[in-house]
């Protein structure tokens, strides 16, 4: 297996791998909501119904967002600053979203199909890969993951590249933490996030995201985008090729299958049986189309 780590991130992960001991993964349920968020309820809406503390005069933040942004000055991150960015918001109801998944609502594969658009991705794979067909040999070669199972994440996660989500990461995780959904999991996505912003100067709001908090064609987390991601430019086609490629080479190792590995992209059977399922039509019809592998 040639797989590799990148050295894109300069911190040792040691402290956090016991934290995703079971979710090291690039997580992007797929949701029955396709809504784009709405702050119905204003920051400052928020700090009025807030108990403030009476210790500072200045203090402008609800509690929870204060001891957030004390976390980040220890670490020698400034969240202050983006918080007071007009461009951030809180999603209200952020768990809800993740509560709605559609791999916590539908109990069916045949459901689950219907509602990813199963159908339509499989008539379109094909094109995808022909399109890509060079990086998805390489990193098939590189890493030894079938190229078809990297296509069908691409499919399945990004609508091949189409949809890349209508969220904003930073106010994904904080309004995950605000809401104390998840909170630790939140807080340490959104440090890795301030890491990886400020090491390649990119303004953090003018990222997309799923209401996961998962960025780009291959879906991924803050973590995974600094463990795994392989090149610089995150919207990279290839890049998304070889990097998704090399997260599964490295859980192949952890779990001994291709099944175990993706199925550590998303805790899912479903939706670890429906990328399969995925990949084998990519590869009948391949197989039809040139008469070879």
């Amino acid at each position: 297996m040639n797989r590799q780590e990148s050295t894109m991130h300069p911190y040792s992960f040691n402290i956090l791998i016991p934290l995703f001991a079971s979710q090291l993964l690039l997580i992007n349920p797929v949701s029955v909501d396709n809504t784009s968020p709405k702050n119905e309820e204003s920051l400052r809406t928020i700090m009025v119904q807030e108990e403030i503390s009476e210790d500072s005069a200045d203090q402008v933040y609800p509690t929870r967002l204060n001891s957030l942004i004390e976390y980040f000055e220890s670490k020698d991150l400034d969240l202050k600053s983006l918080l007071d960015d007009p461009q951030f918001e809180i999603y209200d109801g952020i768990g809800d979203r993740f509560r709605k998944s559609a791999e916590k609502k539908i109990g069916t594969l045949e459901d689950y199909k219907r509602v990813l658009g199963f159908d339509d991705k499989k008539g379109r794979i094909g094109a995808f890969m022909t399109t890509y067909s060079s990086p998805l040999q390489e990193a098939q070669e590189t890493y030894q993951i079938p190229k078809y199972v990297i296509a069908a994440i691409i499919g399945i996660e990004s609508d091949f590249g189409k949809n890349i989500g209508r969220y904003n990461p930073l106010n994904v995780y904080v309004s995950m933490y605000n809401e104390d959904y998840r909170a630790d999991f939140a807080k340490a996505q959104l440090e890795e996030l301030l890491i990886f912003t400020n090491r390649n100067n990119i303004d953090v709001f003018e990222l997309k995201s799923s209401y996961a908090g998962a960025m780009s064609y291959g879906q991924f987390i803050p973590y995974s985008i600094n463990r795994w991601f392989v090149g610089e430019d995150i919207f990279d086609m290839t890049n998304n090729i070889h990097s998704i490629a090399n997260y599964l080479a490295h859980f192949y190792e952890v779990t001994g299958s291709l099944e175990g590995a993706v199925y550590r992209y998303n805790p899912s059977s479903l939706y670890r049986d429906a990328i399969l399922a995925l990949a084998d039509e990519a590869e009948k019809e391949y197989v039809s189309t040139s008469g070879s592998e």
